[in-house]
């Protein structure tokens, strides 16, 4: 531990696997206070809290669907009544489905929509008022390199990465003046759970595809999010997208 997050609390959304459980871990390394937030009642969120707290951090769980307004007016509630105020807010909460365009229930896409961009709004505005009070904030939204070339089969997945981008962007413009950075991670395809559900044919052809020749794992993407959290590491970084995708993007 080298302490670059000490005195911060930190909420990581998506927190009992892949991405949010290793950037939860990274930040406690880090030694962050945390409020790991998931929909799962299995016992994967558990895990991870214990995997953190043996770091000698402070940890606790909140059961939420960030999707839903009351969800998360709750959530933030209780993790302001327990920990204080938030600093550091990584939007991490996603789910992915594969269908095209012209075989896609409205249902589909408003569910997906729902959880991978509503919610990264709807985290942002509740985490902002205890940010502006402080005048320090960090917002770190999980995109995908998806968002910026798009997938066949994934048009709402791409559509949805896509919209958290340009929300990052334009709410990074609103904040700065509050000492509050706005940015996004767009990994390339990475090793979860969310992949696994993936054809054999999609992930082929894209491993196939990629400069590197492979996916990546979680824990190369969470030191992305620790330096865009840290001091002095991610002072300047505002509006930026950063991408950990085995070169399937070069912008």
């Amino acid at each position: 531990m080298t302490g670059l997050l000490t005195g911060r609390v930190a909420l990581v959304t998506g927190a009992a696997s892949g991405i949010g459980a290793a950037i939860a871990e990274a930040y406690a390394r880090e030694g962050a206070t945390l409020c790991l937030v998931d929909i799962s009642t299995g016992t994967g969120l558990a895990d991870v809290a214990k995997r953190c707290e043996d770091w000698g951090v402070r940890t606790i769980t909140l059961l939420a669907d960030v999707s839903k307004e009351d969800d998360v007016t709750r959530a933030f509630a209780d993790a302001e009544a327990e920990l204080g105020a938030v600093d550091i807010l990584v939007n991490n909460a996603g789910i992915l489905t594969e269908c095209r365009v012209s075989d896609m229930s409205a249902a589909m896409f408003d569910e997906l929509i729902a959880v991978d961009l509503r919610s990264v709004f709807l985290c942002s505005r509740a985490a902002i008022p205890g940010m502006q009070r402080k005048q320090f904030g960090r917002i770190i939204n999980v995109s995908s390199q998806l968002g910026q070339k798009g997938g066949v089969g994934l048009a709402h997945y791409s559509a949805a990465k896509a919209g958290v981008i340009g929300f990052t962007r334009a709410l990074a413009r609103e904040l700065a003046r509050d000492g509050i950075t706005v940015n996004s991670i767009a990994p390339g395809p990475i090793h979860t759970a969310l992949s696994s559900d993936l054809s054999d044919e999609w992930i082929r052809t894209l491993t196939e595809s990629l400069p590197l020749g492979r996916f990546g794992y979680p824990d190369e993407v969470a030191p992305t999010a620790v330096l865009l959290a840290s001091e002095p590491g991610g002072n300047l970084y505002t509006g930026q997208t950063l991408g950990p995708n085995s070169g399937d993007v070069m912008p």
